[in-house]
């Protein structure tokens, strides 16, 4: 422990609970995906929605192992360039883009925030090279592939079950899939709190590698920081992102519980494969191309592009929006600290 920088304990701590918050407002941001469908076709009450999500969100610490952890944390950025100025600006950065499109309802991605905070607070202590382009591109490559697969997993799931049911009455079906929606709403859940949880686990073990109470070969961060991290996303889902729950439940197409169903199971297989993968991935993006997926299964009218249009154009500007922030905010925690 010789080799430990420096640096101030209250700066550790400072940023320890900036990141815990931004994963709070990551789960109180993210909950309007996770509990939407369910709310919008009628099967919870908003109350119940928000206690059933925050659940799955924690429950997924025993499920998925720490891989998109391990990509933030160590497949992102060069080692031994993360200092506290970085973590601070790349925090502040998703941060404030969190908060403005929370604020005008837009369901952006917390994920993809964060990883622009990150790029740009690097870019701004060391330039572009101390990026890793492996890291980088696995993001970005699956900003399209997400959405993608979800819409195509959604809108197939609704044809299969078109064509499985089609000689069931209407509320037949109706029953039957308001009991299936809580089993699809529950394993969307669970992968939204796998993926988006170690994101935040991966930001604090970069953050203590950095200041030297962890070596870059330590293979998993402590337990202390995977369990906070897992509450501190759970607790944010149970406050609830209202705004976003109409633009998402609604807006974008009217649904029905089998169309919930379809969209929630769509959106939850592709967040199970990406964590497994280790790539952090947007819910926001995921759930939207599921939901347009099933709206277009039944006819293309049946979707509200403009809407559509909206939220893609939030997500092109997330990245550099936020990593733009991350640079003036980590100019100015030069300042601080």
């Amino acid at each position: 422990m010789e080799n430990i920088p420096q640096t101030a304990l209250w700066v550790i701590i400072m940023l320890v609970v900036l990141a815990l918050a931004f994963d709070f407002m990551n789960g109180f941001h993210d909950a309007a995906n996770s509990i939407a469908t369910v709310v919008s076709t009628g099967v919870l009450r908003p109350g119940q929605a928000v206690l059933f999500a925050a659940f799955f969100n924690f429950v997924a610490i025993f499920v998925f192992h720490l891989s998109v952890a391990t990509t933030v944390g160590k497949g992102i950025v060069q080692p031994g360039v993360v200092d506290t100025h970085v973590v601070f600006g790349a925090l502040i950065g998703a941060i404030t883009w969190n908060l403005i499109t929370w604020y005008y309802g837009i369901p952006s991605s917390s994920s993809h925030a964060l990883i622009g905070g990150i790029v740009g607070a690097v870019i701004g202590k060391a330039g572009t090279d101390a990026l890793l382009s492996a890291g980088i591109i696995k993001t970005l490559v699956f900003i399209f592939v997400s959405p993608m697969l979800g819409f195509l997993l959604g809108s197939l799931m609704m044809l299969a079950v078109a064509w499985l049911f089609r000689r069931t009455t209407p509320s037949r079906v109706d029953g039957w899939f308001r009991r299936l929606q809580l089993v699809s709403a529950g394993a969307y859940s669970l992968g939204h709190g796998g993926n988006d949880a170690q994101k935040t686990i991966g930001i604090i073990w970069m953050l203590l590698v950095a200041t030297g109470y962890m070596t870059s070969t330590d293979t998993a961060p402590p337990g202390w920081v995977v369990v906070s991290c897992y509450l501190a996303i759970g607790l944010g889902t149970m406050f609830g992102g209202w705004r976003i729950v109409k633009t998402m439940g609604q807006k974008i197409t009217k649904l029905k519980p089998v169309g919930g169903f379809c969209a929630e199971t769509g959106g939850a297989i592709t967040l199970f494969l990406a964590t497994t993968m280790g790539i952090p991935v947007s819910t926001t993006h995921t759930i939207t191309g599921a939901i347009v997926g099933v709206g277009s299964a039944r006819r293309a009218s049946a979707v509200r592009w403009g809407v559509a249009g909206n939220i893609v154009w939030a997500w092109i500007f997330t990245i550099p929006a936020s990593a733009f922030v991350a640079i003036v905010a980590y100019w100015i925690s030069l300042g601080l600290f």
